[in-house]
């Protein structure tokens, strides 16, 4: 898995973008799935899985960097005046 570098002048603004290899038709499956069963985004899906697998097998240190993260996307929503949760289609 990469991180993109951010450039010097936004570092720190902005969560950082991770690749990671995955064939399309999966990539895609996933997206649908996840629209249909979850009424979410794949992106959301897997922030919820990631905070599942930190809760339920962190240590004492990776659950204090889960929460420092956790305050870091609060601040970051609240400087923006919060994000609305997109809406399913239809809706």
């Amino acid at each position: 898995m990469a991180t993109q570098n951010p450039s010097p002048e936004s570092a720190g603004k902005h969560t950082p973008y991770r690749k990671f290899r995955l064939p399309e038709p999966l990539w895609d499956a996933y997206e649908t799935v996840c629209k249909r069963v979850f009424s979410r985004e794949r992106s959301e899906d897997l922030v919820e899985h990631i905070r599942t697998v930190v809760s339920e097998y962190g240590n004492a240190d990776e659950l204090a960097k889960m929460e420092l993260a956790e305050r870091e996307l609060e601040e970051r929503r609240s400087r923006k005046g919060g994000r609305p949760r997109k809406q399913p289609a239809g809706d």
